[in-house]
């Protein structure tokens, strides 16, 4: 492949990480974040910080990481509180509140953002094959946990959270555990962000930011796995291969968000399942009209 491909495919994979991890508080456990591009943004300047002041590329990643899910733990006792709307709009909240400080913050670089990243000490192909990796992993690991016990409880929790509690379930538990994950998987793929492009600004988590992981979960299907990989590949690739949508790409992708919302409520995951149901029934309705 050529550079150009690799840095496609790198961007990718990194936003399926992040994907997914938005998947894993909202399709998972039904808590609405309209803030990931925040937990994102944490991880990139966690990592781009620690790496300028010498700490190794490993090590730096694994800080972003666990720092945005110890934000995201701190962000989700908020939603021990407040539900749906409510906690959309908090999230929201805490998005602004994080470009605010990143702004106005000339240790962070301020408007001007921070350059000169050290290098990982990876070939382009090298880091690629990490990201992939770490994708592939990410994958696993929600495929995992959807059948998990600690899966069925966030289905039950996000089904009906006052059904769960009559069920015993520690329902507070359940959702900073979502959260701390959710977010944790946004802030590895904030800091190899970090690294792929060596230079961040506050423009690069910002609410639009935001919707852009809203649109693969929701396009996807929130929930499914699968979905949300298609969906992630699809509108990242989207605006490279069609130039004339990259100045209208907030425009197409709250398009699409209000029309899966509006027609398609379970993404592609849901069309392919209607499709397959279909397709599935027309041998046995010939066999019962023989």
């Amino acid at each position: 492949m050529g550079i150009y491909e690799i840095s496609l495919a790198t961007l990718v994979s990194i936003n399926v990480i992040s994907a997914l991890g938005l998947n894993l508080i909202s399709g998972f456990c039904g808590q609405i974040s309209l803030g990931h591009a925040a937990f994102y943004g944490i991880g990139a300047y966690t990592a781009a910080v620690l790496s300028k002041a010498g700490l190794p590329f490993p090590a730096a990643l694994l800080a972003g990481m666990a720092l945005a899910g110890l934000a995201g733990l701190i962000v989700g006792l908020t939603s021990l509180r407040v539900r749906e709307d409510f906690l959309a709009i908090t999230t929201m909240g805490v998005g602004f509140l994080f470009i605010g400080i990143v702004r106005q913050n000339a240790f962070l670089g301020g408007e001007m953002g921070v350059s000169a990243i050290p290098a990982t000490g990876l070939s382009k192909s090298g880091f690629l094959v990490l990201v992939l990796i770490l994708a592939a992993l990410t994958t696993a690991f929600n495929l995992w946990l959807k059948k998990s016990w600690m899966g069925f409880a966030f289905e039950a929790v996000a089904d009906d959270e006052d059904t769960a509690r009559v069920l015993s379930l520690d329902v507070g538990r359940y959702k900073l555990t979502a959260f701390a994950l959710g977010t944790a998987l946004a802030g590895l793929a904030g800091g190899l962000y970090t690294f792929f492009a060596r230079f961040i600004s506050p423009d690069n988590f910002g609410f639009v930011t935001s919707i852009s992981i809203l649109s693969m979960v929701a396009v996807g299907g929130i929930g499914s796995v699968f979905g949300v990989l298609v969906s992630t590949i699809f509108l990242t690739l989207m605006p490279e291969f069609f130039q004339f949508l990259s100045d209208y790409k907030l425009l197409v992708y709250g398009a699409l968000l209000f029309g899966v919302m509006r027609f398609w409520p379970e993404g592609l995951a849901g069309l392919s399942a209607s499709l397959t149901g279909r397709w599935g029934r027309r041998p046995s309705s010939r066999a019962e009209g023989s």
